[in-house]
């Protein structure tokens, strides 16, 4: 296992890039698939994103200079297209209210997805966030980012983030509460 500094070394040098990539891969395959699986739910959609996600990445290599870490530069990546693949998602249905009661059935009945009804309840209050509260919450809430690492990230101020998860949190609990 590499440090992100020696990774960030290795992407650069064109001899040792494909092992440096695949070593990549490795090591933040995972974080990055459930970081992308919290936004679209789904596994298979998320694991078409996650390789849409190194596809881009392998594609962008000579683009990475190690201004950031490998893992932030990944994760934009990630989300980015996470939030294209939501957007692609809307257009091509409308919502309806029911959706939202459909996506908790469907996570319930997803074998991949060993959560609760409460688990459920907070992925269904968390899909109906607007893309910007909906991605700030999750990294946050789910993978304890620093307000810091989401400002490098989303390229936005770390007062905007807050305010973001802030108003994101009072969404969740209104619809608990709703729900009660």
């Amino acid at each position: 296992m590499h440090s992100d500094e020696e990774l960030s070394a290795l992407l650069k040098d064109p001899e040792r890039q494909r092992k440096a990539f695949e070593e990549v891969v490795r090591q933040y395959g995972e974080q990055i698939y459930w970081m992308i699986r919290r936004m679209v739910n789904s596994h298979e959609d998320a694991n078409d994103v996650l390789q849409n996600s190194f596809l881009k990445a392998w594609n962008r290599l000579p683009d990475f200079h190690g201004d950031s870490k490998v893992f932030t530069w990944l994760s934009r990546i990630a989300i980015n297209e996470s939030v294209d693949f939501l957007r692609r998602q809307k257009t091509r249905s409308a919502v309806s209210s029911d959706e939202d009661m459909v996506l908790a059935n469907s996570l319930m009945a997803d074998p991949y997805f060993d959560g609760d009804e409460t688990q459920a309840m907070l992925q269904e209050a968390v899909s109906r966030l607007p893309d910007v509260q909906r991605t700030v919450f999750q990294l946050r809430y789910f993978d304890n980012m620093k307000y810091s690492e989401i400002s490098k990230m989303l390229h936005t101020s770390e007062g905007s983030l807050k305010a973001s998860y802030h108003i994101a949190v009072k969404k969740i609990s209104d619809f608990f509460k709703s729900h009660d």
